[in-house]
């Protein structure tokens, strides 16, 4: 039995697990050194600690790679699945799974039919979840305060669109410097939009009512930055309206899409950014003559409102002419009753006094007198009674109509004064846009000048350039000068006659 459990003599020591996996990934890393894989990217996965986990495949078999941290912010291109691409790196080992791997340091794109389709998936993945919408879309302000402009800041873009700024409207320009182009590109346009929005209002540094992302011209590769993630993302987000100026007309990229509003060239997006100022200052001076207008015309309306209803109020001898006549007839009523009375008094007083004796005699006419100076006073005191009641209520009529009056004219001086103030306003507005407008012109005429005098003949003669003339006429070519015998040559400082 134990003859079954016997192994033939071996003089090879036993090799540990490690030690294998070491010996296979030497033999690995040195036979085949730096590689270019070009496959199908599957499987992408980018766990918390920041590495790049993907698979390169074709129809037979599948690769593993990965893209350490440090290495995936410089890579060009971040691999997505089902693009086809060409990864550099070098092969080794996995020795803690027995398999092989590809560490990857450069990723590209194998060839543009590869990176269209990429942007296509691309495109169809963010206008899925409503990055494109034509709701989100904010409008441009009309006249912004503060433009940012996220571009290079060496090259003709950003010459253009200061040049074209200062023609139409002078503003303040912040310049957001980025690459425009290569690997920093997408990141740093992004970085650029979210660092514009981040500026709070009424700091040290003001806030952008607007924003322009421009780049000039290029080749689909070059302008692939503007069709980051990243990029598009930030555009999307952007609580300042922004305007996309990327490459030239026909060119559009993904943050076309997301912008609020895109240019066909960065000069385009300077013109669509502010208006004329001098169609604006036009504008302007139509707006304050149609507002002197309105002025004066609400003045002359109110002014006659005030005036027709002075007219229609009437006059206090008219209010008191109707009391008065009707207190002087009440008098004169009280006293023909007055004397009526009397006199029926007396009548029947003379009637009765025969029989009496005189001292009842007496008691009536004293009861009589009594009676009739207590009819004669509640008289007079009825009658002060109505009397200063009308007089009072005339007082009350008096009193209203006073403030009633003084407060419409005080109304109507008000809105002269108001007027005349607006008046003067305008003229002094139209007094400092005038003066502007001739300072402009004379900057203008006065760069036209200096133009001039630079393109002028006299100064180029002064760079080291002649003038060839022959027959009278000035030769600008071989073919002019043949058959010519004899030349006249123009210095800065003279002419020289050569030839025969």
């Amino acid at each position: 039995m134990s003859d079954l459990f016997e192994t033939p003599a071996d003089n090879a020591p036993p090799l540990g697990v490690s030690e294998v996996a070491g010996a296979v990934k030497r033999t690995l890393e040195g036979a085949f050194g730096r590689l270019r894989v070009r496959g199908e990217v599957g499987r992408v996965s980018r766990p918390a600690s920041g590495h790049l986990y993907f698979a390169l495949k074709d129809d037979r078999a599948v690769l593993d790679a990965v893209v350490w941290k440090g290495q995936v912010g410089r890579l060009g291109l971040i691999p997505e699945e089902g693009v086809e691409v060409v990864a550099t790196g070098r092969l080794t080992t996995f020795p803690a799974g027995s398999r092989y791997q590809l560490i990857v340091d450069e990723i590209a794109p194998a060839g543009l039919g590869a990176l269209m389709a990429m942007l296509e998936r691309r495109r169809a993945a963010l206008e899925a979840e409503g990055l494109f919408d034509a709701a989100r879309k904010r409008p441009l302000p009309y006249l912004p305060r503060v433009i940012g402009v996220v571009t290079s800041p060496s090259g003709a873009v950003i010459r253009d669109i200061l040049h074209r700024l200062r023609e139409r409207c002078p503003v303040h320009v912040l310049i957001w410097p980025v690459a425009v182009q290569g690997e920093r590109c997408g990141a740093e346009v992004a970085a650029a939009i979210r660092g514009f929005n981040a500026i709070a209002p009424g700091g040290p540094v003001p806030r952008p009512d607007l924003l322009i992302v421009a780049r000039g011209g290029g080749s689909f590769e070059d302008l692939w930055g503007f069709n980051d993630e990243a990029v598009v993302r930030a555009a999307a987000a952007s609580a300042i309206p922004l305007i996309s100026a990327v490459g030239h007309e026909t060119d559009v990229t993904l943050i076309d899409h997301a912008a609020d509003l895109r240019a066909p060239t960065p000069t385009a997006a300077a013109e669509i950014a502010v208006p004329v100022r001098l169609e604006l200052a036009a504008r302007l001076e139509g707006l304050g003559a149609r507002q002197a207008q309105a002025l004066a015309q609400g003045i002359g309306a109110r002014r006659q409102r005030a005036a027709d209803l002075a007219r229609a109020l009437p006059r206090p001898e008219t209010l008191l002419a109707v009391a008065a006549q009707r207190r002087d007839g009440a008098a004169e009523r009280l006293r023909a009753a007055l004397g009526a009375t009397a006199a029926a008094g007396r009548a029947r007083l003379a009637a009765r006094a025969a029989p009496l004796r005189l001292r009842l005699l007496r008691d009536l006419a004293g009861a009589a007198s009594e009676r009739r100076t207590a009819t004669w006073a509640r008289g007079e005191r009825a009658l002060g009674a109505l009397i200063a009641a009308r007089a009072e209520r005339l007082a009350g009529l008096g009193a209203r109509l006073g403030p009633a009056r003084a407060r419409a004219l005080g109304d109507a001086a008000r809105e002269v004064a108001r007027g005349r103030a607006t008046l003067a306003d305008a003229g002094v507005r139209l007094e400092v846009a005038a003066r502007a407008g001739i300072a402009a012109r004379a900057e203008r005429l006065g760069a036209l000048d200096r133009l001039r005098q630079t393109l002028g003949p006299s100064e180029t003669l002064g760079r080291g350039f002649a003038i060839v003339r022959a027959g009278g006429r000035v030769i600008t070519s071989c073919a002019a000068a043949e058959g010519e015998a004899r030349f006249e040559v123009e210095f800065r400082d003279g002419r020289l006659t050569l030839g025969r």
